[in-house]
């Protein structure tokens, strides 16, 4: 496991299982009430609401107070939030910082987001988990809230997430004094779980190995739980051979996702998956936003990371993994409590029969084409109401399988594919009567990326023999 997390193992801590809204944040508003030293404050969406007020509230009262708080959020999950919100923040003396903002420097940035929510107090008390501060993850009177997942953790781990915070700050050209940096290793022991802070990093495929490595482990039983579950072929691949040779493999994911396309996505890769064991359900509350996954009763997961490309390989993340069987009991107990409010998917065993499953609110089939059938109606698809970059993915593959002879396309692909080319036929027609439009409109895009990436080039090439002249000059001549 510490390979795979390039994470060491952090012994010695006391974790409590989050997952109900209000509760939650008010146990973050007390621990930041009664911060003494520092609040570092980290989220993908902060938003201008009611809560979001609250929490502005509460960390400009600590900085009054003399604490050292500061606050890092990204900048296009909070691309909804004004500019005015953050005013009061500086008037008190908090530090704030948006991570990557749009930049000609840097243009490809946007692709790789800040997607953590970590808040760490002093040191002695970090929360983690898929928790955003807005509205839906505490309701409205029209609307139930979301159902995520956090943990608090107390012990050296808690200082050792205090520390991710500091790594990340960095990336952003901040710095975190001296006083106000965390030493895991004088916190003393706070319970018996053993801990993996599994920091997710562009390219790092960090939280993407564990999975494959628990899932070539696990004997009984692999329970999943993924609002925007895409996963990658690998992934796949091993929770399907896990399935094959008899483990209880469950995917947990929302019926009525906040990104239709993204839960029409997830749809099209039922089928594989069913077909080799692994069971799936629906849930179907407002949204389940939860981010974890248990292994036999003994190892879970949680944190921020999706089980899609671009959160495995994209973004900062951000997940626990927890070797203790407590924790472990209790997340397959709130899994369990979960499938209690859903729906089970099954393959039909002959047209127009939906299988049998438990428990849940009963089961649904998906027939040749992808469509969700349930007592003897179709459902919803779902899907997206305008075309969207994973559209245009999922049509590729479709797109390839048709050509290569692979499969017959359903309805659904079909309908895709013809949108797909009537669109390309437009843009055909569209560069065929104004090339010269065209022409300037792409040269300057691939321009301006390709300057950038040469002047990023040239200056790594020039650090780089920058250090190497150094080095020669330091060493010792015997």
């Amino acid at each position: 496991m510490g390979r795979a997390t390039a994470s060491a193992r952090i012994d010695g801590n006391r974790l409590l299982l989050q997952f109900e809204g209000p509760s939650t944040f008010d146990a973050w508003l007390e621990a930041i009430a009664a911060a003494t030293r520092y609040v570092h404050f980290e989220n993908y969406i902060l938003r201008d609401d009611a809560l979001g007020r609250r929490f502005r509230d509460a960390l400009v009262d600590r900085a009054r107070a003399g604490v050292e708080v500061r606050v890092l959020y990204d900048w296009m999950g909070c691309w909804a939030t004004p500019r005015r919100f953050w005013r009061p923040f500086r008037e008190a003396g908090v530090e704030v910082r948006a991570f990557n903002p749009p930049s000609l420097r840097d243009p490809l940035g946007l692709l790789q987001r800040d997607h953590r929510k970590l808040v760490a107090v002093d040191g002695e008390v970090s929360y983690m988990g898929g928790f955003c501060v807005g509205e839906e993850w505490v309701g409205t009177r029209e609307h139930p809230p979301w159902r995520d997942t956090g943990v608090e953790i107390r012990g050296p781990a808690a200082a050792a997430a205090a520390r991710t915070f500091e790594r990340v700050w960095a990336e952003m050209g901040g710095e975190v004094p001296e006083p106000a940096r965390a030493d895991p290793s004088g916190v003393p022991p706070a319970g018996t779980a053993s801990v993996w802070l599994i920091e997710g990093l562009p390219w790092r495929s960090r939280v993407y190995r564990a999975t494959q490595l628990m899932a070539s482990v696990a004997r009984e039983r692999i329970w999943i739980t993924d609002p925007y579950f895409v996963a990658p072929r690998p992934v796949s691949e091993g929770l399907m051979a896990a399935a094959r040779d008899g483990v209880d493999v469950r995917v947990l994911v929302p019926a009525h996702n906040n990104w239709p396309w993204v839960g029409s996505l997830s749809r099209g890769g039922y089928r594989n998956l069913l077909r080799a064991g692994v069971r799936i359900f629906e849930w179907q509350g407002p949204m389940i936003h939860a981010k974890t996954s248990v292994v036999d009763g003994r190892w879970c997961r949680i944190g921020s990371s999706n089980l899609n490309v671009a959160s495995l390989l994209g973004n900062w993340e951000l997940d626990v993994g927890v070797l203790d069987r407590e924790l472990a009991g209790q997340v397959e107990g709130l899994f369990m409590a979960d499938l209690a409010s859903a729906v089970e998917i099954v393959l039909p065993r002959r047209k127009g029969v939906a299988g049998v499953g438990e428990p849940g609110l009963g089961t649904t089939s998906l027939d040749r084409e992808g469509f969700r059938w349930q007592a003897g109606k179709r459902l919803p698809s779902g899907g997206a109401q305008s075309l969207t970059l994973a559209d245009l993915v999922r049509a590729g593959t479709a797109l390839g399988d048709a050509i290569a002879g692979h499969r017959v396309i359903g309805r659904e692909d079909r309908t895709l594919l013809g949108t797909v080319a009537t669109l390309l036929l437009l843009c055909a027609v569209f560069a065929f009567f104004f090339p010269r439009l065209v022409g300037w409109t792409l040269a300057a895009i691939t321009g301006w990326v390709g300057l950038v990436l040469a002047v990023r080039g040239i200056a790594q090439a020039w650090r780089a023999r920058r250090e190497s002249d150094t080095d020669d000059t330091d060493e010792e001549v015997p």
